[in-house]
C-alpha cells in the first residue's frame, strides 16, 4: 500500500506543489482592467463564473478526500489500438470534410482548404513540469509535423491537459500566420511566450475569419493554472461555420442548460466534439466533467446530426477504468435507440470522413 501511494498519489501532490511554487501569485489579467462582460459572467472580484452563475470551487479537504479514495487505482496497463490517418485529411485542400482525433480533446478538423486544430496536445505530460502530473496514455494519433498548414488554433480553456505550452509554441513557430483564438483573459499568456497572432473571446461572441464563422460559446466548466489564478481566465467551447457546414468543440464541461442555449442561438449542429470520460468519482466530477450518458443528452441538446466523442484513454485524469467511457456510451446510445454510426467514438489518429 505504502509503495502504491508513493507511486501515485504522491506523485499528483508533488505536481500541485510544483504548480505553487513555479506559478508567481496570479492577479488579474491586464487585459481584463475594466472590462466588463456583456454576457454578465464576470464578477467584481476578477472572477468568471459559469452561465448559472455558480463557480466550481473545490476545497482542499476534498481534494484530499478524493485522494485517499484514489489508493490503489492504478491503470491497467493496456494500450488501445491506434490508427495512420487518413492522407486525403493532411493535404492543403482536403477533398472531403473530414475530423481526425489526435488524443484527448486535441482534433484536426478539415473543410476544403480550412484546417482546424483544437486544444493542440503533443507532449508527454499534461503537467507544467516534464517530470512529475498525468502521462500520456497513448502518443498523439498526428505529430506536429504531419499537420497541414493550420488556419485556426483553438483553446477552450487554461487546463494543462487542454493548453500545452510546448505544443502552441511549437504551432506557432511552424507558421506564424496560425490564429489562436482563446478565452477571454488568455491573451495576456500568449503575449508573455512570444504568441501574437491570438484574439481572445467572451461568450457569444463572434466574428468571420475568412469562409469561417467562430463563436464562442458557453460550457459549465472553470480554469486556473496555479493555486493562485482560478477561474481568472474564461472557459468554453467553439462553434465553427464553415461554408454552412457547423462544428462545435465543447472543450471540457459539466452538464448544463448551455448546450440547448447554443442550438436555439446557433441552430442544430452538424458534428459535434463531446467529452465522454473523466467522471469518476461522481461526487467529485459532476459539476466539471459529464459522463457518457450526460453526453449523450448533450448530443439530443444539439440537435447534432453527428458527434465524436473525446477527453478519454489519453491522459489517465480520474478514476474509471480507462476502457470504460465507450462502452457506456454504446450502452447509453442503445438506450435512447440512437445508432451508434451517428455518435462515435474513434481511434487515435483516425478519420472520419464526414458527409
Amino acid at each position: 500500500m505504502i509503495a502504491i501511494f508513493l507511486k501515485l498519489d504522491l506523485r499528483w501532490l508533488c505536481a500541485a506543489l510544483c504548480l505553487s511554487l513555479l506559478v508567481a501569485c496570479s492577479s488579474r489579467p491586464a487585459s481584463l482592467d475594466g472590462y466588463i462582460s456583456e454576457n454578465g459572467n464576470y464578477r467584481d472580484n476578477g472572477k468568471f463564473q459559469n452561465s448559472d452563475g455558480t463557480q466550481i470551487n473545490k476545497s482542499f479537504g476534498e481534494l484530499l478526500s478524493w485522494w485517499w479514495e484514489r489508493l490503489g487505482n492504478i491503470p491497467d496497463p493496456m494500450r488501445f489500438e491506434s490508427v495512420s490517418a487518413d492522407d486525403e485529411a493532411l493535404q492543403p485542400v482536403a477533398p472531403k470534410p473530414s475530423i481526425t482525433w489526435i488524443g484527448h480533446a486535441s482534433y484536426l478538423y478539415r473543410v476544403g482548404d480550412v484546417a482546424i486544430l483544437t486544444d493542440p496536445h503533443f507532449t508527454q505530460r499534461a503537467s507544467p513540469v516534464s517530470f512529475a502530473g498525468p502521462k500520456r496514455y497513448m502518443p498523439p494519433g498526428l505529430t506536429i509535423e504531419e499537420l497541414p498548414k493550420i488556419d485556426i488554433d483553438s483553446i477552450s480553456h487554461n487546463h494543462y491537459d487542454h493548453l500545452d505550452l510546448k505544443s502552441v509554441k511549437t504551432l506557432a513557430a511552424r507558421d506564424p500566420e496560425t490564429l489562436f483564438v482563446v478565452p477571454m483573459g488568455m491573451l495576456d499568456w500568449f503575449e508573455e511566450e512570444g504568441i501574437t497572432n491570438v484574439r481572445q473571446y467572451d461568450w457569444w461572441q463572434d466574428e468571420v475569419i475568412g469562409n469561417t464563422k467562430v463563436t464562442f460559446v458557453p460550457v459549465h466548466h472553470w480554469s486556473g493554472r496555479s493555486l493562485t489564478d482560478r477561474n481568472l481566465t474564461l472557459w468554453g467551447g467553439w462553434h465553427f461555420d464553415v461554408g454552412g457546414r457547423s462544428f462545435v468543440h465543447l472543450g471540457d464541461t459539466g452538464y448544463s442548460k448551455d448546450f440547448t442555449q447554443i442550438r436555439e442561438r446557433l441552430g442544430p449542429v452538424d458534428l459535434a466534439a463531446i467529452p465522454i470520460g473523466a467522471y469518476a468519482p461522481i461526487w467529485f466530477m459532476k459539476a466539471a466533467h459529464v459522463s457518457p450518458a450526460e453526453a449523450v443528452q448533450i448530443y439530443i441538446d444539439l440537435e447534432a446530426d453527428d458527434a465524436v466523442g473525446m477527453h478519454w484513454g489519453t491522459f489517465i485524469l480520474t478514476d474509471e477504468p480507462v476502457d470504460e467511457p465507450p462502452k457506456l456510451l454504446a450502452q447509453s446510445l442503445e438506450e435512447r435507440s440512437i445508432s451508434a454510426d451517428r455518435f462515435r467514438v474513434l481511434k487515435h489518429g483516425e478519420t472520419w470522413n464526414l458527409n
